[in-house]
């Protein structure tokens, strides 16, 4: 099965955005990009968090999102309000990783300032690269938070 990646950023992620759907053309990753086209419009992250985590969410298990903003934090918030979502901030291999495997995070939000593109490309790959580990454990607590989000 094809991975399909959904990608979106405000206007502080946009130059690195624009390298990643480089590297996607590379590498004939399919992908939509949800925008933000211009690195000096006026624009809120949430619009584009919540694009790509319904495009996530609706397309379970055969599409993972990339969410970028200056910190990635404000990515990872909004984002995780779309149910089905498990976004996380990458800020080194290890919490990519761990991510991965552990929570099977189906959304990576990376910092658009203050780190270098060449380290922002390594954690995409090793996040498109890594999959879930489906251990029990982590399969349980999963589950668990998918029974929160059904809360009213």
């Amino acid at each position: 099965m094809k991975m399909k990646i959904y990608i979106g950023a405000d206007h502080a992620g946009v130059k690195l955005k624009e390298k990643i759907v480089s590297y996607l053309k590379k590498q004939k990753i399919a992908f939509e990009d949800f925008g933000s086209f211009d690195g000096k419009s006026k624009d809120d992250y949430p619009d584009f968090a919540v694009k790509v985590g319904e495009g996530v969410s609706k397309h379970k298990g055969e599409s993972l999102g990339i969410l970028i903003c200056g910190s990635g934090t404000g990515m990872a918030i909004a984002a995780n309000k779309v149910k089905g979502i498990r976004a996380a901030t990458g800020y080194d291999a290890y919490s990519v990783k761990k991510g991965r495997e552990d929570n099977d995070v189906n959304v990576l939000c990376l910092r658009g300032r203050e780190m270098s593109d060449l380290k922002n490309l390594g954690l995409l790959k090793l996040f498109l690269k890594t999959g879930f580990s489906k251990k029990s454990r982590h399969l349980r607590r999963i589950h668990k938070i998918s029974r929160f989000e059904g809360r009213k």
